[in-house]
């Protein structure tokens, strides 16, 4: 188990940042064969072309280290955050134009995997079934927004999200989760933007392969779960390994991964960190396929409810 230091936190942030990311050239049209996410190397191009980011960062963090879930008084419905989604669909073929009942589609998963009412939620093996946590956010479809273009694929650089380079702006991104569905290349299925990061990239970018119930054709990620995974670092979680060998997600109740898992791990399955504990492979924040990720941790719920607490990095959601 992992205590939340700030320090590890900033070594976390500082440690070796990546080559910037550039715009991928081929459009990928292949179904990926394994997860990969580029939110932690998009972060360390962040943090690499703004220094001031690590700052602001490390001050989230002394801040979740001393917040939990508050009472909130502001937009709740049901008692609730609700949090408005504007979609912006970034097309050049007719695939690509994903239609709104897909976009439902997504928002219904969201809502089903962060009110813990996923049908695989009881699917959590007793060893953790006294952390699995129903983060109790939900989610409402506010805008669809829609642009033809000749790009076959945008890359990681945040081009989809400047009008300037061909892409559509965030609308209101303080009050609204925006999510970009478009061709990204490289094999990455989505990334996200941290809590920190300028509020014209704010946001979640997903493949269209990968965007809410897309069918048996786009198995194993057809399941929805990509947002499930990008909507958490958005909150701010962290890979469960750390992005490093045995690395933290500065989380205490999450078991020490040594790497990534992929497929559908067998149960259990053992790290080879200090003390080899089982690893919570099941997690949103690990890399397995649709169908093997099924739970968030209290400690996960924990640092979530922390950035929408009064004076937290996303206290607007909650207004």
């Amino acid at each position: 188990m992992k205590k939340v230091i700030i320090s590890a936190c900033i070594a976390l942030m500082l440690f070796a940042c990546q080559n910037d990311q550039s715009e991928a050239v081929n459009s990928d049209s292949a179904i990926a064969s394994r997860r990969e996410c580029a939110s932690q190397d998009v972060l360390n191009a962040q943090l690499k072309a703004d220094p001031s980011l690590a700052i602001r960062m490390n001050e989230i963090e002394a801040f979740t280290a001393k917040h939990s879930l508050g009472n909130f008084t502001g937009r709740l419905v049901n008692g609730k955050i609700e949090i408005p989604v504007v979609v912006n669909v970034l097309y050049r073929t007719t695939a690509e134009n994903i239609s709104n009942a897909q976009i439902q589609s997504q928002i219904d998963v969201l809502n089903k995997d962060f009110n813990a009412l996923n049908s695989d939620y009881n699917s959590v093996p007793a060893l953790f079934a006294g952390v699995k946590a129903n983060i109790g956010i939900t989610f409402v479809l506010d805008q669809v927004i829609r642009k033809s273009t000749t790009k076959t694929s945008w890359g990681t650089n945040d081009a989809m999200k400047k009008t300037a380079q061909g892409g559509l702006a965030p609308t209101s991104p303080t009050t609204k989760l925006n999510m970009w569905s478009c061709v990204i290349g490289g094999g990455i299925l989505g990334y996200a933007q941290f809590p920190g990061g300028a509020s014209s990239t704010d946001g979640v970018v997903i493949d269209p392969k990968y965007f809410g119930l897309s069918g048996s054709a786009n198995a194993p990620f057809n399941l929805g779960r990509t947002a499930t995974h990008e909507v958490g670092h958005w909150m701010n979680l962290r890979h469960i390994w750390g992005d490093a060998s045995c690395g933290s997600d500065l989380v205490s109740d999450t078991p020490t991964h040594n790497a990534a898992n992929y497929g559908i791990p067998a149960y259990p399955h053992y790290s080879t960190c200090s003390g080899t504990p089982v690893e919570m492979t099941m997690n949103y924040m690990d890399y397995v396929d649709d169908a093997g990720m099924y739970m968030f941790s209290t400690g996960q719920k924990n640092r979530i409810a922390a950035i929408f607490t009064a004076g937290g990095a996303r206290a607007s959601f909650a207004q």
